[in-house]
């Protein structure tokens, strides 16, 4: 026999044929539409549907207006919070709830309901709120140290009252720092290009297995996709703290001032660490720094065994432990090199 005998028979199939064919192709009834869809859009709905039924409405009529009159009752501000608890404790940004005379929430279902400020921390933009009402349905955390720049995360809020609207990027950044109203910076910020609006601040950022990951709070305005959240292992020990002393407690030495640099001639002549130090602008009567014998113009260098090169050094030193220790700031008044001890108080309530 020769291989020839072998050869299977070609047969051509018209154009016809082939239309024939596909025509006659049918999707079997089981398989669900969700299976037609990418990986992508199963990443995002999964996490939309585990994570909206949390998401809450919130509404704020504020004490004042800025020149002192009652508030019109049609001026009320928005933004956005979630669930996290079986009893009613939500989390959502500080700047949606500041200064506010009543908070009203509106639950996924349509229900509404008031609520009370739990606690507030401008200094990390955080707020929990509590309302009591039952079958509520809380989030379920996950670790933002565990985030990768490119991941895949979902935006979920209430953008200029479009309730529960859903929004998708990934993470741009990591480990930036963003500063709050009260001008202290906020450390191991989010950035994402998932597309955020007014009323979207307080609501949650997820990863595909609908697990929050970050507290929605903040976008530069004349830029586009750049926005940033809060990350929830953050808003985690902010909120345990809130819920339990109705505040963070943090030290303070009572001064205002700025990041200045130090001529290079007293750079070497000290043999300092720092080329700028926190020049001291103006010293709160009756502080810590005023005590401690600190003046208008003095530059902050050192503190304990720390170097500082601005105001945000001082901030990230100057936690709860700090309240009443007596701690050693390294000072420059004029040429001179002084060390002045100072006892840190507990930070005034804004």
């Amino acid at each position: 026999m020769t291989m020839r005998e072998y050869r299977p028979e070609l047969k051509l199939i018209a154009d016809t044929d082939i239309e024939t064919e596909v025509a006659s192709t049918v999707i079997p009834d089981h398989v669900e539409e969700v299976d037609l869809l990418d990986a992508y859009s199963r990443g995002v709905i999964g996490a939309s549907e585990a994570v909206s039924p949390s998401v809450v409405n919130i509404s704020v009529k504020p004490k004042s207006m800025p020149d002192g009159r009652p508030v019109p009752e049609e001026m009320r501000g928005t933004g956005s919070g979630f669930v996290f608890t079986n009893d009613g404790f939500i989390l959502t940004n500080s700047h949606v709830v500041q200064n506010c005379a009543a908070i009203e929430v509106a639950l996924p279902d349509g229900a509404t309901c008031k609520a009370d400020v739990v606690g507030d921390d401008p200094d990390s933009d955080t707020a929990v709120i509590r309302i009591t009402t039952r079958d509520l349905k809380p989030v379920t955390f996950g670790d933002s140290s565990r985030l990768k720049v490119g991941q895949l995360v979902v935006a979920v809020g209430n953008p200029y009252g479009f309730q529960t609207s859903v929004t998708a990027g990934v993470v741009s950044a990591l480990g930036r720092s963003l500063r709050s109203q009260s001008g202290r910076l906020i450390d191991d910020v989010i950035q994402t290009d998932a597309a955020l609006n007014p009323g979207n601040s307080g609501g949650p950022l997820v990863n595909t297995r609908g697990e929050v990951i970050g507290i929605n709070t903040a976008i530069i305005l004349p830029a586009q996709g750049i926005c940033f959240s809060i990350a929830i292992n953050t808003a985690k020990f902010v909120a345990t703290r809130l819920m339990r002393f109705g505040e963070i407690k943090r030290s303070y030495l009572g001064l205002l001032g700025q990041s200045a640099p130090i001529l290079r001639r007293i750079v070497r002549f000290h043999g300092l660490e720092v080329e700028t130090g926190f020049l001291v602008t103006q010293v709160e009567p009756g502080g810590p720094a005023q005590k401690a014998g600190l003046k208008d113009g003095d530059m902050i260098v050192g503190y304990g065994d720390h170097a500082i090169k601005g105001i945000d050094d001082l901030h990230v030193l100057l936690t709860e432990e700090q309240i009443g220790v007596p701690s050693a700031l390294t000072v420059l008044r004029r040429t001179k090199r002084l060390e002045i001890t100072v006892v840190p108080e507990q930070k005034k309530a804004a």
